[in-house]
């Protein structure tokens, strides 16, 4: 991986306005029994939308730096053999470079520019 890339987390409405209030983001109901949170790349967040979030609308595209994660972020083989990052620990509102809508348009979630 390369020292320093955006790292992407998709969330519902509800999950970010309470990472909004609380500040913190404890995970989704999935990172949560899994121990971690789950964060895509820019090159597998699309499949991730269409793997486990098909059809929803109401969707949130979080991103940050992978390196101001610290030691607690670890890049860990998953799906197709490829490595995901996953955050062993709370993820902070401080910690987060930048939030966009995820709408969903004829069955597909429409991605935002890449931020610069």
């Amino acid at each position: 991986m390369s020292p320093v890339m955006l790292i992407y987390k998709i969330m519902t409405h509800a999950e970010w306005e309470s990472f909004e209030q609380l500040g913190r983001f404890t995970g989704s109901p999935v990172d949560q029994a899994d121990g971690f949170i789950h964060f895509s790349t820019a090159s597998t967040m699309e499949e991730t939308a269409a793997k486990h979030f098909a059809d929803q609308e109401n969707l949130r595209l979080i991103w940050g730096h992978d390196h101001i994660l610290g030691a607690a972020l670890k890049w860990e083989v998953s799906r197709g053999g490829i490595e995901f990052p996953h955050l062993y620990r709370d993820w902070m509102m401080e910690e987060v470079a930048g939030h966009a809508a995820l709408p969903l348009v004829n069955g597909r979630h429409i991605f935002p520019a890449p931020p610069a």
